[in-house]
């Protein structure tokens, strides 16, 4: 197998990509010998990770004590201390190790990595930098902060290109957000530095969207649109891919776009829930049936809408106790692709399936707005409620309000809007398009959407979940670049 080493990992969305690459014979063509995260949460997902492909591929199959894990049947703590899994984490820890990377902790990791490669010079580095210096987002919060030129996050790739310089892997794939193809540090843009800085070891880069027989790539040509490529949610990243140039490989075929996939497509299949409540987190039924007749009262006074009886909704609960409908699909299209590639070794329960609360007044909205996104899949503004439902902030009645693209409906017929990081914070721009759940999305309809399988466990709180799914690369698209670098290495996928 091919070497990987994955820095910056995440939760391991490249990682995952390329950990699912098989060739003719079914093998795996590449296998990850280091991960390098700093985060605690994310580092336990990887090890689970790590140890879960381990034990998938026991000749006797997945030990039962691991089995009872995935059913929910014993904690995390309980199956991690079986000795029938010993191995398999002892392995995982090997693998992944939660480290800092900096100038001064060079010398501890180039021993890690040294370690991890035995010698081998055939490999690939995967990974992404910390983007919050280069994002569109992070650059508006810090608009008037003095410091924010300085920020260490500006120059975290450069950790990645000593890795380059030192290690000299075959090829690497470099992930990070778009905003950092205008982002400027002093008179200079970051990017044309980046890209510079990348080519000084000798190496040759490509875009993943626009083949190199076109001639120069402009900045722009490394911007990958993934509601393109099979993925459902309007996804844009900034994908480098660069070949050694003394390794002589053949430039990587470009990625073939498919047939849109859908919020439909992609959660719809999920176990049905209920909202929770704020400040009510044992909220019953009558309660939570309550806030949904307000909601429904209110959205029958509109003169638009032609409403069927209010549904009783006693069937929903807040938590899945089930595993999601397991649906016919056709692998030759891409939703069908999408649905095969979630629900593979799909675990007998849905994990990290779980409504947040929320206040009442937002759930009222949240009822509202999805019942009133248009026939063609627009979902409406904030103020496009009466004017009794417009959040009380002081400038709600202003010409332009910052927030009001705040509350977003995820319409079923389209792909998403970006899956961030900052869902953690609230669900207000990642509504469920059902009114009658009337809440936001859970984790794993998150983790869907970043087509994360249905048998990939995060760990962590909530919030650390939400985040690391935010903060990841969609696997799927990580294993549509895993294919063509594994063509470009000799081990066809």
């Amino acid at each position: 197998m091919i070497p990987v080493v994955d820095i910056f990992a995440g939760p391991g969305g490249l990682n995952e990509g390329f950990s699912s690459v098989r060739d003719y014979s079914g093998n795996r063509v590449f296998n990850t010998v280091l991960s390098i995260e700093m985060e605690t949460a994310a580092v336990k997902t990887l090890t689970l990770r790590a140890a879960h492909r381990i034990l998938s591929g026991c000749a006797n199959g997945q030990p039962e004590v691991y089995k009872k894990f995935l059913a929910k049947e014993i904690t995390y703590q309980e199956m991690r201390v079986a000795p029938e899994v010993a191995e398999a984490f002892a392995h995982a820890e090997d693998e992944v190790r939660q480290f800092e990377l900096s100038e001064e902790s060079r010398p501890d990791s180039d021993r890690m990595i040294r370690h991890a490669l035995q010698g081998q010079s055939d490999w690939v580095l995967i990974g992404g930098p910390p983007c919050q210096a280069y994002s569109l987002a992070g650059r508006s919060r810090r608009k008037h902060d003095e410091t924010f030129k300085d920020d260490h996050k500006h120059f975290l790739y450069k950790e990645y290109l000593h890795i380059i310089e030192e290690f000299r892997p075959s090829i690497f794939v470099m992930e990070n957000v778009k905003g950092m193809l205008s982002s400027k540090n002093g008179d200079g843009k970051i990017f044309e530095l980046i890209e510079a800085d990348l080519r000084a070891p000798g190496y040759d880069l490509h875009s993943m969207v626009v083949s190199s027989d076109t001639g120069a790539l402009i900045p722009s040509a490394f911007i990958i649109k993934s509601e393109q490529f099979g993925i459902p949610q309007k996804r844009h990243r900034v994908i480098i891919v660069g070949l050694r140039r003394d390794a002589q490989l053949p430039a990587p075929k470009v990625l073939q776009p498919t047939a849109p996939v859908t919020v439909r497509d992609s959660i719809s299949s999920l176990p049905r829930l209920r909202s929770g409540i704020s400040r009510k987190p044992k909220a019953t039924w009558d309660e939570w049936t309550a806030v949904r007749q307000q909601a429904h009262v209110c959205l029958r006074r509109l003169p638009r809408k032609e409403l069927a009886e209010f549904p009783s909704g006693s069937h929903l609960q807040t938590v899945s106790v089930s595993r999601p409908s397991i649906e016919s699909v056709d692998p030759t299209t891409a939703a069908g692709e999408l649905q095969a590639w979630l629900q593979a070794d799909a675990p007998p329960v849905t994990w990290n399936h779980e409504a947040r609360g929320h206040m009442v007044e937002d759930l009222v909205r949240y009822y509202l707005l999805a019942a009133l996104v248009t026939e063609d899949g627009v979902s409406p503004k904030v103020r496009s409620l009466p004017a009794a439902h417009w959040p009380k902030h002081g400038n709600i009645n202003n010409v332009v309000v910052p927030f009001e693209d705040r509350f977003r409906v995820q319409v079923w017929n389209k792909p998403s809007s970006t899956v961030v990081s900052h869902i953690a914070k609230d669900g207000h721009y990642y509504i469920h398009p059902d009114p009658e759940q009337m809440r936001s999305l859970t984790v794993r309809e998150a983790a869907r959407l970043q087509t994360f399988p249905d048998n990939y466990i995060f760990l962590g709180n909530r919030t650390q979940q939400f985040t690391q799914v935010g903060n990841a690369v969609p696997p799927l698209l990580a294993a549509k670049i895993a294919e063509r670098v594994a063509v470009i290495l000799g081990a066809y996928a």
